[in-house]
């Protein structure tokens, strides 16, 4: 947990990037842990006072659109944040293993915004990001039971497809190499 208790220290020193908003991209592979990490960062800046929001990239990640949906969070979220408005979104609802209808997500101006899940610290994003922290998991088999373990069988098949997706993304974008920080799993994930 070191690395974590670095990390929050360290946030109120980064400069804010999206108009006076610090965002904080977590990213790495399904199963890696982001989503544990980024409640655990939400829970210490709020214990701290600090005004948080979290999005995460499963609000708009669907299995055949697993990062196309970017503009929307720019447009409905990012763009607003930045110029000191409350942004928005309708999150995405899995049912039946499709994607339906969601709930409306209002985003009110934070101090620091945790943008959670595959692709939070894409390319096209960094320039309005005060830091980016890569998760890792380097087994595959293990993240994909994990995986299933917090989605369900049903969701083995479609997982499996997942992962190829975001290897072959990641090599792309190559968000590990562009990270501020890099978290092995074994530092904050419970056995």
């Amino acid at each position: 947990m070191v690395g974590l208790v670095v990390l929050m220290a360290g946030l109120g020193e980064l400069a804010p990037r999206l108009g006076a908003v610090r965002v904080v991209a977590i990213d790495g592979p399904s199963g890696s842990g982001k989503s544990m990490l980024a409640d655990r960062v939400v829970a210490g800046l709020r214990d701290a006072g600090v005004a948080v929001g979290l999005v995460r990239t499963d609000h708009f990640a669907t299995w055949d659109e697993p990062v196309a949906w970017w503009p929307g969070l720019v447009a409905g979220v990012l763009e607003p944040l930045a110029e000191g408005r409350v942004g928005g979104y309708r999150q995405v609802e899995w049912v039946g293993g499709r994607p339906g209808p969601g709930a409306w997500v209002t985003v009110p101006v934070p101090g620091v915004l945790v943008i959670e899940g595959v692709s939070a610290g894409r390319r096209s994003v960094r320039p309005w990001l005060s830091a980016l922290v890569w998760c890792e998991f380097p087994d595959p088999v293990g993240r994909l039971e994990r995986a299933v373990a917090r989605d369900g069988e049903g969701c083995r098949a479609p997982l499996l497809g997942w992962q190829e997706f975001e290897a072959g993304w990641f090599a792309v974008d190559d968000p590990m190499t562009a990270a501020d920080v890099r978290y092995p799993n074994a530092e904050w994930v419970p056995e």
